[in-house]
């Protein structure tokens, strides 16, 4: 049968993704370096070990600064004794952080002046050793860098799940296109049951019984009484994004670029992850112009989108609170702004605005119409005056709002950052309105900045301010469905209409940062949910929606599993896996917890059990909606 078929697919592909992480673990695994002059020690992810051995007559000081910290101070790392009288020559043992290139200075401590500075990437479990010596003349010191024995590569576990993933994918492919061979579908049919056969073969081969949702609110009725499938591909799209977001989660291997940005600026997890929010602001527009064409009461809409808002925020105010393991909650410490908190606002606002503005029927605009082009934008006017009023006011806040012992439109990330001038400014206005309107203690106390730039105020990710933009992010993700609805089944006005809006929002992006990371005028931030952050992912959503919309709805060549599956229970599967986290088969007790390659294989395994959860409920047509 079909879904037992699938459910040992995706059972096999966990599992050969977890035997190859695990042989790749052990061939990444090696002894511990025989320098002699070295100590032996127990080195985790993303760290080296670097001797300094000080030969010249003077005390030294070790000062490192990432490249990764915009304007930051060199930070001391240690002393490095100067050599005896005997002359044999000093020698400090260090862990430096691999994540990044970092520049080593040494001071020497009796004149206060810098000696000598090395650039260098010191690579994962790496042995390395720093000479300090004088060179023909005593005031001169020379540095040297010198591998004592070269790094693991931590990268190999990501080649080898790709590779495996990118296999399993060519079979099935190569299977679905086995199976439409006459001579197989017969075979098929001599070998079992006739009416079950023809079902799978049917349910396989282009007249899926897929069911959009739990309900036909988001059916948009299609010309020559085929239904748009518009919504799959995007809902799919959407599921891509949460199906990230559990790997992240659970930890992304243990690799950095899986981790969310310190501060300005993308990792491959700030970029896939926030584009949900653009996608939910599609399916709003889709769903409700599916409703109001049913007869559906707008006072009904609104209930519902109230009723909705309200779990999502609920939901989202127990698992980022859980106290399960550890006691009684503390309402000192209860934390209120998290990711489903602001989707449901998100949610709210953007539904509203669009229930507002939306009308009964869509009117049949002729393409000769001088405003046929445009269309699609005019006709929601009001909603268009609405979120520029709303950026407005982002704007006006983030730049002009004074804030105590702050510079004035400050927005770094205080700590070491900018050279320790502002170490309490923490996000700018942003971090000051929440910790004003929430307090300190009832929003996020470890940002991603404390890692880098060692802040030591609380700071949230999912605060008040930057829920301003993730609204501008839904609402143009509304304008994709808006251009589904007025270009229905014109392939090519809906493809260029998402490459025009993509090319937009890309030069936006660029007048904004400069093209540079942190020398714009409003550098991308993920924490600050930074205009130029809505304007980046938006037109890479945009240009991404094109390769979905023509691999899936123009030219059918895909069917967007398995991540549409996900997206058929996406609440149930985030609340699910952040509820169950700690708990087998989504985590075990590894052989060796600093390895990336069990990470990797644990962190894979746990979203592909996701995925198989997600896709045995499909099949057995359970959907949780609120």
């Amino acid at each position: 049968m079909a879904p037992e078929r699938e459910y040992y697919r995706w059972t096999v592909c966990a599992v050969i993704v977890l035997l190859i992480a695990l042989c790749a673990a052990h061939m990444t695994d090696r002894p511990a370096s025989s320098h002699p002059h070295r100590k032996t020690s127990v080195l985790k992810m993303d760290e080296a070990s670097l001797s300094v051995i000080n030969e010249i007559e003077d005390d030294m000081m070790l000062y490192v600064l990432s490249d990764h910290c915009f304007q930051c101070l060199p930070q001391l790392l240690g002393i490095i004794p100067a050599r005896p009288a005997s002359g044999t020559p000093t020698m400090v043992g260090f862990v430096v952080d691999t994540q990044h290139a970092l520049t080593l200075q040494l001071n020497s401590t009796s004149a206060h002046s810098e000696q000598c500075k090395v650039h260098f990437h010191f690579g994962e479990q790496g042995n390395y050793s720093l000479w300090v010596k004088n060179l023909n003349e005593p005031s001169r010191v020379n540095c040297s860098m010198i591998i004592d024995s070269d790094p693991i590569n931590s990268y190999l576990p990501i080649l080898f799940a790709f590779l495996v993933f990118a296999f399993l994918a060519a079979l099935s492919a190569i299977w679905n296109t086995v199976k439409r061979l006459d001579v197989v579908t017969n075979l098929l049919l001599c070998l079992g049951s006739t009416v079950e056969t023809e079902r799978l073969i049917n349910s396989e081969l282009g007249t899926p019984n897929r069911l959009i949702d739990a309900s036909t609110e988001s059916i948009i009725p299609a010309t020559a009484g085929r239904r748009l499938r518009s919504l799959d591909t995007f809902r799919g799209y959407g599921a891509l994004s949460l199906i990230v977001l559990e790997m992240i989660n659970y930890g992304g291997g243990g690799y950095w670029f899986f981790r969310h940005e310190s501060w300005n600026g993308l990792t491959l997890c700030n970029f896939l992850l926030r584009r949900f929010v653009f996608i939910m602001g599609t399916s709003v527009g889709l769903s409700l112009s599916g409703s109001l064409r049913r007869g559906v009461k707008r006072t009904h809409l609104l209930w519902r989108i109230f009723w909705r808002s309200f779990q999502l925020f609920l939901i989202g105010v127990i698992i980022i609170n859980p106290n399960y393991c550890s006691g009684p909650l503390s309402w000192d410490s209860f934390r209120i702004p998290g990711v489903l908190q602001r989707l449901g606002f998100t949610y709210l606002v953007v539904a509203v605005l669009d229930l507002v503005v939306s009308r009964d029927r869509l009117n049949n605009i002729l393409s000769s119409e001088t405003w046929y082009s445009v269309h699609d934008v005019c006709l929601y006017w009001p909603a268009w005056v609405f979120v520029i009023a709303l950026e407005t006011i982002w704007l006006c806040l983030t730049f002009l709002l004074p804030v105590p012992a702050c510079p004035t439109g400050y927005l770094g990330p205080g700590g070491i950052g900018d050279f320790g001038q502002y170490q309490n400014c923490t996000g700018g206005a942003s971090g000051y309105i929440d910790r004003w309107l929430l307090r300190d203690n009832h929003i996020y106390q470890t940002p991603s900045s404390r890692v880098v730039y060692q802040t030591m105020m609380p700071f949230d990710p999912e605060g008040v301010l930057g829920t301003i933009n993730s609204i501008l992010m839904a609402f143009l993700g509304l304008q994709a469905g808006k251009i589904l609805l007025h270009y229905r089944d014109q392939h090519r006005q809906i493809i260029t209409r998402f490459l025009i809006w993509g090319f937009i929002l890309g030069i936006i992006s660029a007048a904004l940062t400069k093209c540079s990371r942190n020398d714009g005028f409003i550098p991308v931030n993920k924490n600050l949910w930074s205009l130029s952050y809505v304007t980046t992912l938006s037109c890479f959503a945009f240009v991404a929606l094109v390769f979905f919309y023509y691999s899936v709805d123009v030219k059918k060549w895909w069917s967007g599993a398995p991540f549409f599956y996900p997206g058929m229970n996406s609440i149930l599967v985030y609340v699910g896996h952040e509820v169950f986290e700690e708990y087998f088969p989504f985590r075990w007790k590894m052989a060796n917890s600093q390895s990336h390659a069990e990470h990797l294989a644990q962190n894979l395994v746990a979203t592909s059990v996701w995925v198989i959860i997600a896709y045995l409920l499909y099949r057995k047509k359970i959907f949780w909606k609120i």
